[in-house]
């Protein structure tokens, strides 16, 4: 029989020790462990205090840093914050005070049927409910070079220290990607005051955010404000240039130019940590499979954030939506399921909001269209505003804005509530600025 030993003192929640008679090795046992410490984890680990105030909890992040949010990443970048404004909570001792344990350490394995956990150390943790919030990692396209000095992700604070060392004022940098990550970077690189090209293989910017109207005008923008953007183009490899101490790569691009460069920082897009997970006998697709109470396919393991593949708000399919809100939301979902009061999750909205050097873009939902559903537009391309509804009989389904950022709450809200417009679809068919006269009139029926 194993002997139990309390490790944590006082009246806070305790950890048991687990350890078979005359063995060196214990596993420590937990009511709680959450492995992967972003905006995610901590949402759930938060909750679940606020749920369980007996319960011991255990977070583990598989990074040398306090847990930090990557969205804070690029205002380090340009010196808006130092590394301690990434963090998520600023508060010192703020883990401690709730009792909950932190612990930096890289999860290898799950055995489901133990409900143990295989840490990097060769350690192990068991728990009795598991929630995974791993989230994602940055994608390398199998491209000869890019492991060449000088090649860098932006997604670690890692990263971040050495794009900072290396992305000087007039240096000659390279941005592979425009995608929604990618356009953040793009900004925080500008403002650096770089020598800025950016590469996307898609025909426009942002192509899963904006339609060829939308994202075309962002280039363009873009363009005016000194970043030279390459769409349509792919980069074929990145090589050593022996010919300068300062711009040591040479980028090769499809279209037959060739860049020199200072620094190539690589945006390709993001997939969900799932490696750990190939013997935990858990059903994965794009990421883990979770069901409306964000539970897996094993009942005391949860997934949440960017590894979790969730309810969509608008049509019910399971999906990754990598986006920040919707971590925090699912952290608060979980975390009472865990804690066992039963809430269902009403499903994630497809939703981003993109600042690039001074003009906003925003879509919402089913942003290009649903089959059988029909459409507004209006825009003023010299004056850099778009706006684009998108409608499912007399509803709100999806919407694209550029320029524009006074009706954001009003079309997430029509949006979200399902809100039946009646005759107010058609005037805002005829006029899509009347969109807060509509909310006004429907949303409080």
């Amino acid at each position: 029989m194993g002997l139990l030993k309390r490790w944590f003192g006082g009246d806070k929640p305790q950890a048991e020790e687990v350890t078979d008679t005359g063995s060196v090795a214990a596993d420590t046992a937990y009511r709680y462990v959450v492995v992967g410490a972003g905006p995610a984890g901590v949402s759930v680990v938060e909750n679940l205090r606020r749920q369980d105030p007996d319960g011991s909890i255990l977070l583990l992040g598989d990074e040398p840093e306090p847990p930090y949010s990557r969205m804070a990443i690029p205002y380090l970048l340009v010196g808006k914050v130092g590394e301690s404004g990434t963090y998520l909570r600023q508060q010192q001792g703020h883990y401690e005070d709730l009792a909950i344990q932190f612990r930096h350490a890289r999860v290898i394995g799950i055995d489901a049927t133990a409900k143990r956990v295989t840490l990097d150390d060769g350690s192990g943790v068991r728990y009795e409910q598991l929630c995974l919030a791993t989230g994602a990692r940055p994608i390398r396209p199998p491209i000869p070079g890019l492991d060449l000095p000088r090649v860098h992700h932006c997604w670690t604070l890692q990263d971040a220290r050495q794009i900072i060392e290396l992305a000087h004022d007039g240096a000659n940098v390279v941005l592979m990607g425009a995608g929604f990550i990618g356009c953040i970077i793009l900004e925080a690189l500008a403002l650096r005051g770089v020598n800025l090209t950016v590469v996307e293989m898609g025909d426009r910017m942002v192509p899963r955010m904006l339609d060829p109207v939308a994202g075309t005008m962002l280039k363009q923008w873009c363009q005016e404000k000194g970043v030279n953007v390459h769409t349509s183009t792919r980069i074929t490899q990145v090589e050593a240039n022996p010919a300068s101490d300062e711009d040591t790569l040479l980028v090769d691009m499809d279209n037959g130019q060739q860049i020199p460069a200072h620094l190539v920082v690589v945006a390709a897009g993001v997939k969900s940590n799932l490696d750990y997970l190939q013997d935990a006998g858990l059903a994965v697709d794009q990421g883990v499979l979770v069901n409306e109470y964000l539970r897996t396919s094993d009942a005391h393991i949860y997934a949440v954030g960017d590894v979790a593949q969730g309810p969509d708000f608008e049509n019910g399919d399971r999906v990754v939506h990598a986006i920040q809100p919707t971590a925090t939301d699912h952290g608060r979902i979980a975390a009472q399921n865990m804690a066992g009061k039963s809430t269902p999750y009403r499903g994630s909205m497809q939703m981003n909001v993109l600042d690039t050097l001074g003009l906003i873009s925003v879509s919402f939902g089913e942003w290009d269209g649903v089959p059988g559903g029909d459409q507004t537009i209006m825009q003023d391309k010299e004056g850099y505003r778009y706006m684009r509804l998108e409608f499912e009989g007399d509803r709100l389904v999806g919407a694209q804005c550029v320029g524009r950022t006074n009706h954001i709450g009003v079309i997430r809200g029509l949006i979200e509530g399902r809100v039946a417009l009646g005759h107010w679809k058609e005037r805002l068919k005829q006029n899509p600025h009347l969109i807060m006269d509509a909310y006004l009139s429907c949303a409080q029926q």
